[in-house]
């Protein structure tokens, strides 16, 4: 059984995978765990970020059946962006999602 984070950032990594399927040949990287989505170091740019951002939304919100934003003030105001890693950003999803309605994958 996998951990509500293991499956998280397993779908962090698909989503992300499948954005950078369609990016063109010269601009396509493998995700990982330190793999930084916003500032400085960044493998992708603001459009693709949103894209991403828009896509984890929705299939995160489908899982747990409850609304998930991973952009509302709570994300902004952070000490740290939770977009400064993958990994960053699947501890800052597990933080937010009710922890009645996560699932063990």
């Amino acid at each position: 059984m996998k951990s509500s984070k293991e499956f998280i950032v397993e779908t962090i990594v698909k989503t992300l995978n499948d954005l950078v399927d369609t990016l063109p040949d010269d601009q396509k990287f493998e995700p990982h765990l330190n793999t930084i989505l916003f500032g400085t170091g960044s493998t992708i740019d603001s459009l693709t970020l949103v894209s991403f951002i828009v896509d984890l939304e929705s299939l995160l919100s489908e899982e747990y059946s409850q609304s998930i934003s991973l952009t509302d003030d709570r994300a902004m105001t952070r000490e740290k962006s939770p977009f400064s890693s993958i990994n960053d950003l699947a501890e800052y999803i597990e933080e937010i999602i009710d922890p009645a309605l996560v699932k063990k994958m």
